[in-house]
């Protein structure tokens, strides 16, 4: 069957490859998350978080000494702002108050009045409790879209999208886990937003692939594969230019944007990479298999009104 569509290349054909090699980044991301864990920020773990501005620019060295000042040698800071005059400083422990009080006194010998903080501290209780309301987000969210695609398409459909966004979300978290990126609530909204966009890309391509096996008659699973290989280079332009238009805005905050933001918008990058890849070499290929060698629906001839 011929749907006038110009094929460039046969990702249906190449199918097993691309399971092989998302069989393999799923493995090392098991392995990397079991052998060294995330890297916790302040939000997930116990401790405290301070974000200093001293009105005047100053170096990571300059914060680290005014910090060891106090007897605190195991923290190191990053220095930001635009004009390089912002501290920000994670200690693996709950500061008493009095601890914090000689930090923000330290700095504020050094560089006067003009210092101001911000302090926020996570107890363990509240660490555990944001974890586990985490994981519960994730699922709900999960859970809620294959519910939505079943009702709107089909079990394969909604087994298969499921699958992809899950993979989507467990890209950005082995990524972060190699690399030892700091995972806090904006990592958080990062996943829930790379799963909004990700099944976003892969309706359109079901929604295709469902009107084209609609209208057409296939004899064959060779048939089936050419529809859905067909399908995807249909919708091949609109997905593309959608995550080229969010991609250009997460790459501007991670250039241009604050040290806050970064991760999160580095997340966004590595999410919507997965989720345009998943769509077209996970997804639709995995409803393929799913359809298996069950005869597809063709359309039938509209019966006469007697």
């Amino acid at each position: 069957m011929n749907f006038n569509t110009t094929v460039h290349f046969d990702f249906i054909k190449h199918r097993k490859k691309f399971f092989s090699f998302s069989i393999i980044l799923t493995v090392l991301g098991i392995v990397s998350l079991l052998v060294f864990n995330l890297n916790y920020g302040v939000d997930f773990k116990a401790g405290t978080n301070m974000d200093i501005s001293v009105g005047q620019k100053l170096t990571q060295a300059d914060a680290k000494a005014v910090i060891e000042s106090v007897g605190i040698t195991d923290v190191i800071p990053t220095v930001g702002g635009d004009k390089g005059d912002r501290v920000s400083a994670r200690f693996d422990e709950v500061l008493e108050q009095n601890k914090v009080k000689e930090i923000e006194g330290a700095f504020t010998a050094k560089y006067g009045e003009n210092v101001s903080s911000e302090v926020n501290i996570v107890s363990p209780d509240m660490a555990q409790e944001l974890g586990k309301k985490t994981i519960v987000a994730v699922l709900v969210a999960s859970l809620l879209i294959m519910f939505y695609v079943m009702i709107r398409f089909e079990w394969r459909f909604a087994l298969a999208a499921n699958i992809a966004i899950l993979y989507d979300a467990f890209v950005v978290v082995t990524i972060f886990s190699i690399f030892r990126l700091e995972v806090d609530l904006p990592f958080i909204a990062a996943i829930l937003t790379t799963i909004g966009y990700s099944i976003n890309d892969k309706i359109v391509i079901f929604d295709r692939i469902r009107e084209n096996l609609r209208f057409g008659k296939f004899k064959n699973n060779e048939q089936l594969a050419e529809m859905v290989n067909q399908s995807l280079w249909q919708t091949m332009a609109r997905n593309l230019y959608t995550v080229l238009a969010v991609l250009i805005i997460a790459v501007c905050l991670f250039i241009f944007g604050s040290e806050s933001i970064k991760l999160f918008a580095l997340a966004k990058m590595i999410g919507l990479a997965s989720g345009a890849y998943s769509s077209i070499c996970i997804a639709a290929p995995l409803w393929l298999v799913l359809k298996g060698k069950q005869k597809p629906k063709t359309s039938q001839p509209a019966k006469s009104a007697v």
